[in-house]
């Protein structure tokens, strides 16, 4: 996992989920915050970068509204303030799904493909003998 991904992930669940739980529209984040949480050492302008990016703001819904600090805006010191916009819940946990379409594509293709991979999954699936116990089995 990225920097930027392991910034944008604590922040959205230290910060942003809780904020939107709450009912606020506003959310200030300070670099120095995040950068001391995650445990780092100089690498405050990968949570900069990240705090600011535009795959940060889309992802989660945001718009930046201001942003504080020295003209670099590289710093510790650093304050970011969103706006959250409103997103409805199931329309993000659709966007996740859809992250995973195609996924398993590959491993299937290498197994034979999906139903042969389940057919041999359903034969395998009792022990022998367990399938007359439930009446499953076949009878000569």
């Amino acid at each position: 996992m990225s920097y930027s991904d392991q910034v944008i992930q604590f922040v959205r669940h230290s910060y942003l989920e809780p904020a939107a739980r709450s009912g606020e529209t506003v959310v200030r984040i300070r670099a120095g915050d995040v950068h001391k949480a995650l445990r780092w050492t100089n690498r405050v302008p990968s949570v900069c970068q990240a705090l600011s990016s535009k795959r940060f703001l889309d992802e989660n819904h945001l718009e930046l509204v201001k942003t504080q600090g020295p003209p670099s805006g590289l710093s510790t010191t650093t304050v970011y303030t969103y706006k959250l916009k409103p997103a409805k819940a199931e329309g993000r946990k659709q966007k996740g799904l859809r992250a995973l379409r195609g996924r398993g594509t590959e491993m299937f293709r290498r197994l034979g493909g999906g139903e042969r991979w389940l057919r041999r999954g359903r034969e395998n699936f009792y022990s022998a003998g367990q399938e007359e116990q439930l009446g499953t089995g076949k009878r000569s």
